[in-house]
């Protein structure tokens, strides 16, 4: 059967196709025979109680000269697709939780929302971690400065993060002694008439990040059975690509594969069907449904096809209403 699928992204002609994931997903749908609508969060309207968007059907192809063709635009109920991909990345700002309201309304309405739009507000890609301590570093959330100060000289080497970052902007590693630690809390926190006005994380410092900061996809409380390890440039401590980070394709451990299966039954019942799990060493650090990306890096040197596997995902949620 052919699906009228959505999706809400950035701007299409603005994604490096080698490494976007969303692009995988158009391009699963597309051979699946099912029409693409493409939005971005602008085109998102309410009228008459009811959603609406400004939607231009989509074709892909895999080519860096010319990826995309828009047709004309139309307005369409999203009532009247069966599915609608969440693609927009962060940051994680009010107008993204305004859209969220919107499709939790096209949800209601009987079209299926991939990731489920009350998860995307309430699942903070850093504060979702708390819900499995037992696969997590020390770790404490506060905008209090001796708070922070406290677990600093109780575990001498921590990461200080603020929790609507990403891409690894403002990660601070922080030693104990180090004369820049006030201007760093200082800056993740805020301060006014001496009190924090921002929250943030503080995590025990884990050297195992010199073995890479792993992506674990989870398709369905499924985990693909390879993880991207994002290996930090010499002298950093941040495992992102966006920050030089290298990459390499590895099978997954037990040990990766026993905290997707703490994580996973959450998910679902939560509505996720394609969540990024980043593990440091042993330890959960981070829970992404946001916009969870590597399908593209995996995908080339494993052999697999998580886009595909996703759209069997949400086929079979469809066919099942």
């Amino acid at each position: 059967m052919k699906y009228k699928l959505g999706v809400v992204m950035d701007p299409i002609g603005s994604i490096k196709i080698s490494k976007d994931s969303s692009f995988a997903m158009l391009l699963a749908a597309q051979a699946r025979g099912w029409p693409i609508y493409y939005m971005e969060i602008a085109d998102l309207f309410v009228a008459d109680g009811e959603v609406r968007a400004q939607t231009r059907q989509l074709r892909v192809r895999d080519d860096p000269h010319g990826w995309f063709e828009l047709e004309a635009p139309e307005t369409l109920a999203l009532a009247e697709l069966d599915a609608v991909l969440m693609r927009k990345d962060p940051p994680f700002d009010m107008e993204y939780v305004y859209a969220t309201y919107l499709l939790e309304l096209a949800e209601a309405a009987g079209c299926r929302v991939v990731n489920a739009p009350r998860t995307l507000r309430d699942a903070n890609e850093k504060v979702f971690t708390t819900h499995f301590p037992h696969c997590c570093p020390p770790l404490v959330i506060s905008r209090r400065a001796d708070v922070l100060r406290a677990f600093l000289a109780e575990h001498e080497e921590i990461v200080l993060k603020p929790l609507d970052g990403m891409g690894g902007r403002s990660i601070f590693r922080v030693r104990r002694g180090d004369p820049n630690t006030s201007v760093i809390i200082e800056a993740l926190i805020g301060v006014s008439r001496g009190a924090g006005e921002r929250f943030c994380m503080a995590q025990r410092f884990l050297p195992e990040i010199a073995d890479g900061d792993k992506r674990l996809l989870i398709v369905d409380g499924e985990p693909v059975p390879y993880v991207l390890a994002r290996i930090p440039a010499a002298g950093e401590s941040r495992g992102n690509l966006a920050a030089g980070a290298r990459a390499e394709v590895r099978p997954i451990s037990a040990r990766e594969r026993w905290i997707a299966a703490q994580v996973a039954p959450e998910l679902k019942a939560r509505g996720v069907l394609f969540a990024g799990l980043d593990i440091i060493g042993d330890w959960l650090t981070e829970i992404n449904i946001t916009s969870p990306t590597c399908i593209r890096e995996i995908d080339r040197a494993s052999g697999t096809d998580i886009a595909q596997d996703l759209m069997t995902a949400i086929e079979a949620q469809l066919s099942a209403r």
